[in-house]
């Protein structure tokens, strides 16, 4: 099974959460290059975490920006007002036809997506 990761779940799985570590064991795991983007570009990201952050991405599979997802994301974002990169993961996920791994309630009024909801 393969799955996109939010951004939320992924600093979720490395803050520590044992139920993320279990459930992601096996798991072929995906992000957008949005995602990327967010987790490098805290202010705040120190030299450990930004390491931490690298070698959890170093195993993943990270989609690429493109006409078709950048059009898609577009149509998501004046259809269900997401905010942009939120719209860049949904468009993301339905392009690809991937299942979104995310605590994001905001996804969950996308028909077109196939959404996972992770509850804390």
């Amino acid at each position: 099974m393969k799955l996109l990761l939010d951004t939320n779940i992924i600093l979720y799985y490395l803050a520590g959460n044992q139920r993320l570590k279990t459930l992601l064991d096996g798991i072929e795991v995906h992000v957008s290059f949005i995602t990327v983007v967010e987790l490098l570009s805290y202010p705040s990201l120190n030299n450990i975490e930004e390491t931490k952050i690298n070698e959890f991405l170093n195993d993943c599979f990270i989609e690429a920006e493109s006409k078709e997802i950048r059009d898609a994301a577009v149509r998501i974002r004046k259809k269900y007002r997401l905010k942009i990169p939120d719209a860049f993961i949904a468009a993301t996920s339905i392009i690809h036809n991937i299942p979104l791994f995310s605590a994001d309630n905001d996804f969950s009024k996308i028909t077109e997506l196939s959404l996972i909801d992770f509850e804390i």
